[in-house]
Parts: structure tokens; sequence; C-alpha cells
């Protein structure tokens, strides 16, 4: 099965990425990726990008040098009831929402407010997927999280990066206990790069690992098609369809 996009990129807006979109779009072309998602960081991680530059991502074409574009956003749940960084004037403008929790934008506590913190994050209608979940420094109920994912339509991710990254150092086991889960539940998920330079873009190697251990079903596996990718996007209300990559 071919992995053919990926909606977790990092540009220079970040802060502590280095590569910019045209950098990404011609390295996706180089390594045959259809789609690519911007995703850089919400206001509230320390050196990111203001609230303007993510919404204004609708001057971006949808195609460029023939690679899928979609825009995006990587959101900061920022207390234990489950809020995001993102107004919800903004988040109507983006194709794309990933919340993630962060230890920078938010001190871990137990794991029932941790937990708490991703139920509130699932349930709101804007977010799409649930980022790297397995960092082991916020502990929390993984079953309660994935079966909470189904009922709201949300996508986990399997985070490549988590994999090699110092930061979330560890989560080798609990991305396995996650995947184990979805495929119990049915739950859908998705490889992402994390990419913060164009050498990692489409880096899914760890990640594919642990999804084929699993054995998620391709349909609950989100890269394996474009069109799938954004016929769920589209059935949510996003702004984006197949036909707006039409050159």
């Amino acid at each position: 099965m071919k992995y053919c996009l990926d909606t977790h990129v990092h540009t220079m807006a970040s802060g502590h990425a280095y590569s910019t979109l045209l950098e990404y779009v011609k390295r996706a072309k180089e390594i045959e990726l259809d789609l690519i998602a911007i995703t850089d960081h919400a206001p509230k991680m320390p050196g990111s990008s203001n609230i303007f530059q993510i919404a204004n991502q609708t001057i971006i074409p949808r195609v460029i040098e023939g690679v899928k574009v979609l825009r995006g956003v990587e959101a900061n749940i920022i207390d234990f009831d489950g809020k995001i960084d993102v107004e919800e004037k903004y988040l109507k403008r983006l194709d794309l929402v990933i919340a993630s929790f962060h230890d920078v934008c938010l001190v871990p506590s137990t794991v029932e407010k941790n937990t708490n913190a991703f139920l509130g994050a699932i349930e709101n209608p804007y977010v799409d997927v649930i980022g790297h979940l397995g960092n082991p420094k916020i502990p929390v109920d993984y079953e309660t999280i994935v079966k909470a994912c189904v009922k709201h339509n949300k996508i986990i991710e399997i985070n490549n990066s988590s994999f090699k990254s110092e930061s979330r150092k560890g989560s080798d086991a609990n991305c396995n206990v996650i995947a184990h889960l979805c495929e119990i539940y049915g739950a859908k998920i998705i490889a992402g790069s994390d990419s913060h330079i164009i050498f990692t873009l489409g880096e899914f190697d760890e990640a594919i690992k642990v999804i084929e251990n699993a054995n998620i079903k391709e349909d609950n596996i989100m890269n394996s098609s474009v069109e799938k990718f954004i016929n769920y996007l589209n059935k949510k209300g996003k702004p984006v369809s197949m036909e707006d990559f039409n050159e």
C-alpha cells in the first residue's frame, strides 16, 4: 500500500522549523507524494506563527507544481476541558485541524485530567486529527480516547517523529497500544511525519511498522487515498473537495 499524503508538515512559520512551503512542494514531487497539508503550530506554541498567518492560508493555491496542498493548523490543547488556541472564526477557514497536547503549552497533570483534555478536543467539531497521542510525558486512558475518536469520527495520528524525537522519547510502546486499540474499535488512523524540515517529509517508516503490526484495515488508514481523505474532510463540512484540485 502506498502512503500518498503527509498531513503533518511545519514550515518556517512554526518558528522552530527550517523549510518553506515551496521547498516542501518540490520535495513532495521528488518523493512522489500526491498531497501535503501545511499544519504550522498555532500561536500558544512559543515562537510560532500569529493567527493571521494561519488564517491567510486561503491565498495558497490548491495545487502547486502538481502537488495538492491543504491549509491547516496544529492547534494546542490549552486547558483540561480541551479548549484549543484557535478561534472558531479562523477554524472555519481551514481544511484540516490537528489538536495536540504540548507540555510547553499545558503542563501535564493526572491521567484523568489529561484524558479529559483530549476528550474535550475530540468533541470540538472543527478538530479532525488527534496528534502524537503516545507521548509518555502525558499519561492518559488510551481506550477511552480511542472510543471517543470512533464516536466523534476523528482520526488518530501515529506520529513518526515521536519514535526519533528526544521530546517524546519512549512513545514506541504507547503507540503500539494505541494502534491495537484502533484495530479493536475500528478507529481511523493516519501516519504523520511531523516534518520540521524537508528531509523528513513523507517519513513514515516507524509509524507504518506500528500500523502493520496492529493489522489495521486499509479502509481505516487515511494515508492510503487522497480521495478518501478529502471526502472525509468534505463530509465534515470542511471547505475542500476533490473538485478544488482540478487544474
